[in-house]
């Protein structure tokens, strides 16, 4: 589907179709499509309905809705597409209990909070990248300064929001992680709307890898002894 654009990019230009180490054809659609369906099928035979309409509705919104549809045609391509990642937290959380409570669904909002300043600062540090394949991320739109506030506006109220799950049931552990995540990629946020460098960018974009560590462990963590009592 972005073939084009992966050959305009010295990041993708050597991956497997624009290289030609795989050609493509309809084939490819209808074994993508076969396992989509392999895979709703699957969460609705061994978990439930729920989880089986969570997974088709992260694929086909990543898939379609965020890297077909918008891509392309707006800057706020990935503010949407990061619903994606909240129908991945659904389906787990489903597939344990359909009737969910408010931590799952906390959590899903995290995601859904985290994905835009997680690649805004992966496209600032590839701004030239991204502007040669005429993809409208938002430092190629508004530039990488005014990008640097909005994407540390994003960090602040993700990494506040990141403490609510401690009050619907996750314990300590994961109250410990999302202040330690939280701090780290808001400081590293603020760094940025100093010095909105490429290498500022770069770090702001491993925070951003480490504060989702840091809370998916510490939610695992909590999860875990709780059972385990």
């Amino acid at each position: 589907v972005e073939r084009d654009l992966d050959a305009r990019m010295p990041r993708t230009r050597n991956r497997p179709f624009v290289a030609g180490r795989f050609r493509a054809g309809a084939g490819w659609l209808v074994t993508i499509l076969a396992l989509l369906a392999a895979a709703v099928l699957l969460a609705a035979v061994v978990a439930n309905g729920w989880a089986a309409l969570y997974v088709f509705l992260g694929a086909v919104t990543y898939g379609v809705v965020y890297t077909v549809w918008l891509k392309r045609r707006t800057w706020l391509n990935i503010v949407v597409g990061g619903l994606s990642g909240s129908f991945a937290v659904l389906a787990g959380a489903a597939a344990v209990d359909p009737a969910m409570g408010a931590g799952p669904l906390l959590l899903a909002v995290v995601l859904f909070l985290w994905t835009p300043p997680h690649f805004w600062s992966l496209s600032m540090a590839l701004r030239e990248d991204y502007a040669a394949a005429g993809v409208p991320m938002l430092p190629v739109v508004v530039g990488n300064p005014l990008c640097a506030k909005v994407v540390f506006a994003h960090t602040l109220a993700l990494s506040l929001l990141a403490l609510l799950p401690a009050l619907a049931g996750m314990g300590r552990i994961y109250l410990s992680a999302a202040l330690v995540g939280g701090i780290w990629f808001t400081l590293e946020s603020w760094w940025l709307v100093v010095r909105p460098s490429r290498r500022q960018a770069m770090r702001n974009f491993v925070a951003s890898l480490g504060q989702l560590l840091l809370l998916l462990l510490g939610a695992i963590a909590d999860r875990w002894l709780a059972g385990a009592a």
